[in-house]
């Protein structure tokens, strides 16, 4: 996995749950933020602390979580 230097972690701080740059933003809500604000320009609106390097990682992140199989859809009608 390549190196994530700004998602923090901190048992003392948003109950451990992994952050952005030591902040109480968590990645969670960055990419809960991401599926509301598909436009960067007003995501950055909203949360005007994040970055490009702080987005990317945290889809890297999250990515990096999901484990690779495939899934077998219902046929559509």
């Amino acid at each position: 996995m390549e190196n994530l230097d700004r998602i923090t972690t901190d048992v003392a701080r948003m109950n451990g749950e992994p952050c952005i740059r030591n902040l109480r933003l968590t990645v969670r809500r960055v990419l809960e933020a991401l599926a509301l604000y598909p436009d960067r320009a007003e995501l950055k609106q909203e949360y005007p602390e994040l970055e490009d390097e702080d987005i990317r990682q945290a889809l890297a992140f999250a990515s990096a979580l999901i484990e690779d199989k495939v899934v077998p859809l219902p046929n559509a009608r």
